[in-house]
């Protein structure tokens, strides 16, 4: 009698252990939120991110992938370096691309700017130090990426893109934020 309770006892704890285990390698819900809300926090202090690069990220379990396109070379690799350190996070999937360097491109990025930034019912999006509407220019193909107020603005800013020479097409990808 005492040999079967001691096997029925060893083997509830065993099962209790799998069943730990494996609780502890799927985060929670709540846990998945923390790395999420952790991730973005931390590209958003990079230093040298600006209006020209483009980042997003996915978060799947403890695998945190990073995505976009941006300027410099030492943007991705800081991005990776800031995401690797999140606790809960067990792998980091970098497939951010490096814009290729191009006189041309750069030539392009601040006429960009200026058109859209400078223009009078844009110039809203100026403020502050990260900027909503994302400008990225590779071999004269442009892609606005971010977030505007209106389904106008998001007019007016592919429409000032379009008017700037030298530009082969213009993707329009913003999205227009519901008003509260």
């Amino acid at each position: 009698m005492n040999r079967r309770i001691w096997v029925f006892t060893v083997c509830l704890l065993s099962l209790a252990a799998v069943g730990f285990a494996q609780d502890r390698d799927q985060p929670s819900a709540k846990s998945q939120g923390r790395i999420i809300r952790e991730v973005r926090h931390e590209l958003l202090m990079l230093p040298y991110v600006g209006v020209f690069d483009n980042m997003a990220y996915k978060v799947e379990g403890g695998t945190v992938t990073l995505l976009g396109e941006v300027v410099r070379p030492v943007t991705k690799s800081d991005a990776e370096s800031a995401v690797k350190h999140i606790e809960g996070v067990e792998k980091v999937d970098n497939q951010i691309e490096i814009l290729p360097p191009s006189p041309m491109d750069d030539r392009l990025r601040i006429r960009l700017f200026h058109e859209i930034y400078g223009y009078p019912s844009l110039e809203k999006y100026a403020l502050g130090v990260q900027k909503p509407i994302r400008i990225i220019v590779k071999n004269g193909r442009v892609t606005l990426e971010g977030v505007v107020d209106n389904e106008a603005d998001k007019n007016v800013a592919g429409i000032r893109a379009n008017g700037v020479p030298g530009i082969f097409q213009v993707t329009n990808n913003l999205q227009v934020v519901a008003s509260k």
